[in-house]
C-alpha cells in the first residue's frame, strides 16, 4: 500500500510542473488541473489511511487545506493572488500529507523568494524567453504564485520518495 501511494504522489509530478509551466507564461492555473490534484492527493491519502488503519491524517490534511483556504481568501479579494493560486494552496496538504507540511512551508519560503526576486530583477535570467516573461510579469506587478507552490509540493513529494525508498530498502529505520 505504501508503494502504491507513492506511486500515485508522483504521478503528481508531472502535473505540478504543468501548472508552474503554465502559471509562469500564462498567469493562470486551470480549475481542471487543481481538480486531477485534489483527486490524486485524496487517492494517496486513502491508501495511508487504509494501511495505517485510522482516517486521522485525512481528517487533518482536509482541515489544513481548509485553513489555507480561509487565509489566502482574503489575498485574492485584495486582487494580490489570483483565484487558482488559493486553490493549489488549498490542494497542497492532500497531495503532501500533514506530517511533512513544515517542509512544504520552508521549501515554498525559499521559491517565492526566488520567484519574486526573479519577477522584481528580469536581468538576473539569461537573455531570451525567460527575461521576456519576467519582464513582462514585472511590467504588470503580477508574481506567478503557482510556480513555487509547485516547485515546493514537486521537491517536498522527491523526499517523501527518496525516504520511503531507503526505509523499503532497509537502509534508515
Amino acid at each position: 500500500m505504501l508503494v502504491a501511494a507513492l506511486l500515485v504522489r508522483a504521478l503528481t509530478i508531472p502535473l505540478l510542473a504543468k501548472i508552474a509551466w503554465v502559471d509562469f507564461t500564462t498567469q493562470k492555473i486551470a480549475n481542471r488541473d487543481v481538480l486531477m490534484l485534489l483527486c490524486l492527493g485524496l487517492g494517496s491519502l486513502q491508501l495511508v489511511s487504509v494501511q495505517a488503519g485510522s482516517w486521522w491524517d485525512m481528517g487533518l490534511d482536509a482541515i489544513a487545506g481548509l485553513v489555507l483556504f480561509i487565509a489566502f481568501f482574503p489575498f485574492w479579494v485584495l486582487r494580490k493572488v489570483g483565484a487558482g493560486d488559493v486553490k493549489l494552496m488549498a490542494v497542497t496538504p492532500f497531495l503532501i500529507g500533514g506530517s511533512d507540511l513544515a517542509v512544504f512551508s520552508v521549501l515554498l519560503l525559499v521559491f517565492a523568494i526566488g520567484t519574486a526576486t526573479v519577477a522584481k530583477n528580469p536581468f538576473l535570467l539569461p537573455a531570451g524567453m525567460f527575461r521576456y516573461y519576467a519582464q513582462r510579469m514585472d511590467r504588470k506587478g503580477v508574481v506567478p504564485l503557482g510556480v513555487p507552490i509547485s516547485a515546493a509540493a514537486i521537491c517536498t513529494i522527491v523526499l517523501q520518495v527518496y525516504s520511503a525508498m531507503l526505509i523499503l530498502a532497509g537502509i534508515v529505520d
